[in-house]
């Protein structure tokens, strides 16, 4: 057994046995390895954002925290590919890169029957090209965006002319692979769009942003026909 499978497998095991918790000792004689390389394992997935904790003592061990996990979820296989395509697309350079790749083991974590086994399968076929927009730019812009704080950024045109903005964001536009911050600029005093990989720096200020209407700051320009991408259908 490989490790990528084998810590499948220990989340696996981990889920079956909770809430009791599992010692090293035990978790080591079901996969045939070291108690050292259990110990790594737990520390990779703990690293990778997988909610496993110890407890000490009499009676302790590893555990999936009951707290933050995922109950088992049937998927069928035309789900288990579309979530699988979705998540390793956004790993590859669409913001919140990072969170995807832990929401993609526990949601691997969660699904029962064949689709685990088919998801991972799919998800060694998923290539992606490395992002062009830096990493502290993408956390910070994530960071904006989550907390709507106002954001300071130095951004390169079309053109290359660059130009220092303040900006209060609204939301994030994807076109063709790629991605633009829909904002309120307050140097423009209009709405705008910027280009992920053309913002050269960024730094959320702290202060709290105003809430603006995404499809009023879209009027009139070329992604105004643009609709939430997980929009509940219609009747």
């Amino acid at each position: 057994m490989n490790r990528t499978t084998r810590l499948y497998a220990l989340v696996e095991e981990l889920r079956a046995a909770a809430p009791r918790p599992l010692t090293v000792a035990a978790l080591a004689s079901r996969f045939e390895v070291s108690r050292r390389t259990v110990q790594r394992d737990l520390g990779a997935l703990m690293d990778s954002g997988v909610p496993v904790r110890s407890t000490a003592g009499r009676g302790g061990g590893w555990a999936l925290d009951p707290a933050m996990t995922l109950p088992p979820v049937r998927f069928t296989a035309d789900e288990a590919a579309a979530l699988t395509s979705a998540l390793a697309a956004a790993a590859g350079c669409a913001p919140y890169a990072g969170a995807a790749r832990t929401a993609h083991q526990k949601l691997i974590a969660s699904m029962t029957g064949p689709a685990p086994a088919a998801a991972r399968e799919l998800a060694a076929r998923i290539v992606a090209l490395p992002s062009r927009t830096p990493a502290a730019v993408r956390a910070a812009v994530e960071r904006a965006l989550t907390d709507r704080l106002v954001l300071r950024l130095s951004y390169v045109d079309a053109e290359g002319r660059a130009s220092d903005r303040v900006v209060e964001p609204a939301g994030l536009l994807t076109v063709d692979g790629r991605w633009y911050l829909i904002a309120w600029c307050r140097t423009r005093r209009a709405g705008r769009g910027f280009r992920l990989d053309r913002i050269a720096e960024a730094a959320p200020t702290g202060e709290r942003a105003r809430p603006h209407d995404l499809a009023a700051l879209l009027h009139g320009s070329a992604g105004a026909d643009a609709r939430p991408a997980l929009a509940s259908p219609t009747a």
